[in-house]
């Protein structure tokens, strides 16, 4: 992020001489050649970094998405585990009681 920001404050820098010229002289047509260049090479490696920042923005967005449905995912999953354990549970004191029966008839 800090390069978009260095180059866009360079790029704004170069606008800012090019606007502040009056008249080129012959003197400052070179300079004024490279500044051109400069920014030319500075809008092209701009609208690449915003190219790169929007597909990461979009990656990021499509893994906090699976993320989301992961931890959906784990949620039901444990959820289940707790009915089953509950369902265990009655079990258990089904077979306690049922066995409890069984002991009270056999005396």
């Amino acid at each position: 992020m800090n390069s978009i920001t260095e180059k866009e404050k360079k790029l704004n820098q170069i606008l800012e001489k090019l606007k502040n010229f009056d008249q080129p002289k012959k003197d400052n047509s070179l300079e004024l050649g490279n500044l051109k260049e400069q920014k030319n090479q500075l809008e092209i490696e701009y609208k690449q970094l915003l190219e790169n920042f929007n597909f990461l923005e979009k990656e990021n967005l499509k893994l906090k998405q699976k993320f989301e449905e992961f931890k959906s995912k784990d949620e039901n999953e444990k959820k289940r585990e707790q009915k089953f354990s509950e369902k265990i549970d009655e079990l258990n004191q089904e077979t306690d009681s049922l066995l409890n029966e069984i002991e009270k008839w056999q005396m």
